[in-house]
């Protein structure tokens, strides 16, 4: 095995009845319940603004500017799966366009996250059921000389990314659950969606938004009140 160039055809995935609780989901909701922490950086931006994805990470590291493994990758990744590119934040030289992105959605595969850039923008933004995050667009096209990885963890917009690590995206931007911890995480999702519920209500109805901690945050930091 030749570090740098490293090819795993397959991984673990998630149950599939596991991932989909986390459909529907906002990404903020569940960052709540991660200590706030776990999104990617707002560098890396939705092409098109389409709704919500949720899916399986799948993992590659390529070289800057060159999209070999990636290619590797289209023919192994999976139905649901969503594809994770550590290009290393370049973003002078895409890593796929339109084509392929087409031919990875017919293959079912949910979506595509780079951290790097795309080329073909509006064919990717019009793409329907098939969701791209990037952290530019370049029309320089790319090499296809290696080196890679293919399913070994990656940094993504500052987090770091496992193999059959539940990914969820949607408008604000992206996470990734580790499935261990999964079930808890949706669950306290779930609380947190019915408690922003009632709040709404009473924004809309009784035109009130409860905060008692707001005042006793204030008291507590000493501020003078005139």
């Amino acid at each position: 095995m030749s570090i740098g160039n490293i090819i795993i055809k397959d991984f673990k995935r998630p149950d599939p009845d596991l991932v989909k609780k986390f459909e529907g989901m906002p990404v903020a909701n569940i960052d709540d319940n991660m200590n706030r922490t776990a999104a990617i950086d707002a560098g890396i931006k939705p092409i098109g603004y389409k709704g919500s994805m949720v899916g399986t990470a799948f993992t590659i590291k390529v070289a800057q500017g060159d999209n070999l493994m990636l290619h590797a990758a289209m023919d192994l990744a999976k139905p649901g799966d969503v594809i994770v590119i550590d290009a290393g934040g370049y973003t002078n030289r895409a890593i796929f366009g339109e084509l392929m992105a087409t031919y990875m959605k017919v293959r079912g595969i949910k979506g595509v996250i780079c951290d790097g850039a795309i080329r073909d923008y509006g064919g990717l933004a019009a793409l329907e059921n098939f969701r791209v995050y990037a952290r530019g667009a370049n029309p320089n096209g790319p090499y296809k000389n290696g080196s890679g990885e293919i399913n070994t963890p990656v940094v993504v917009g500052g987090q770091l990314v496992h193999p059959g690590d539940i990914v969820v995206a949607d408008d604000d931007g992206v996470l990734f659950i580790r499935p261990e911890y999964a079930e808890k995480l949706a669950k306290a999702t779930k609380m947190v969606e019915e408690k922003e519920s009632n709040i709404m209500k009473h924004i809309l109805e009784d035109h009130t938004y409860i905060r008692p901690w707001v005042d006793a945050k204030i008291s507590e930091i000493g501020t003078e009140i005139k």
